[in-house]
């Protein structure tokens, strides 16, 4: 239920195409997970008791800038399984760590079977055996690991720049945006939507199925530049933005406009910016 309201192509929809057709929204997964959920209780006439209802959205929302008020402070610790704004230990990353780390041939050394086995609710908080330090460290770490080698790949975010490219073009003619609002329409709202421009023989599409044909083909957007920013002056680095890097140009030779450069700025740390997880709101005891 929690991630039941995430759009195509999952955060990509959310972090990088909705902002670019629709400025200034504050529309959210989580939120819309809440709607699904409704909508699917209704249209489906499903036999529920409201409390418990209440309490399943307020769990998939607690760890969000929306969370709702608890309806009950009885067994606080449900409130940390799904999605876990105390600490960042749920079985939301047990779950998508040791699934792309299958899907992509990497190697993952987190054992999230051993925490379920011997994690203990103590003074209402989920608690985990001291013993259990290195293995709770081996979470965040291949959770930061995968963003390096897999969710900021140049491939990766070159296709991923193309398919929100293709989604922004095709989108005044789709109306793939006027559907987050309505529960009853948004769930027809799928991956296949690039199969459905990529057919289509609507002028209107033209460019956006040329830009699903580049990544068929292969023919990627270029990879230009990396640059890690050191540690020490992390916080006060500003974004960089296309227009740093086209305004940076030497004269000579063919001149870039802001439209032909991407840039993303990645923040890659583990869940808690400076601070190590480990010394923050994780619980341990000793047997």
């Amino acid at each position: 239920m929690h991630d039941v309201g995430h759009g195509p192509f999952s955060h990509l929809f959310e972090r990088e195409f909705l902002p670019q057709v629709m400025s200034g929204s504050d529309w959210s997964h989580e939120q819309m997970s809440v709607n699904m959920v409704d909508h699917i209780v209704e249209e489906h006439r499903i036999d529920i008791d409201p409390q418990m209802l209440k309490r399943v959205k307020e769990m998939i929302l607690a760890s969000s800038e929306f969370a709702l008020p608890r309806s009950s402070s009885e067994k606080s610790f449900l409130y940390d399984i799904v999605a876990n704004g105390r600490n960042g230990i749920d079985v939301d990353k047990f779950d998508y760590i040791a699934r792309d780390c299958r899907a992509c041939g990497v190697g993952c050394n987190f054992e999230f079977q051993r925490l379920l086995e011997t994690m203990r609710v103590l003074d209402d908080k989920i608690c985990y055996r001291a013993k259990d330090y290195l293995t709770i460290h081996k979470l965040f770490a291949t959770r930061a690991d995968l963003y390096r080698t897999v969710y900021t790949h140049p491939k990766v975010k070159a296709i991923e720049l193309m398919v929100v490219d293709a989604l922004v073009q095709a989108n005044d003619y789709l109306q793939i945006s006027s559907s987050i609002q309505d529960p009853g329409e948004y769930w027809k709202l799928d991956d296949s939507i690039i199969k459905t421009i990529e057919i289509s023989h609507a002028s209107e599409l033209k460019e956006a199925r040329e830009l699903i044909l580049r990544i068929r083909r292969r023919n990627l957007y270029q990879f230009c530049n990396e640059y890690a920013v050191p540690r020490d002056i992390m916080d006060n680095f500003k974004k960089v933005t296309p227009k740093d890097i086209v305004c940076s140009q030497k004269n000579g030779g063919v001149m870039l406009k802001e439209e032909d450069v991407a840039v993303c700025n990645t923040k890659i740390d583990l869940t808690r910016g400076k601070d190590n997880p480990l010394e923050s709101s994780i619980h341990f005891f000793k047997i």
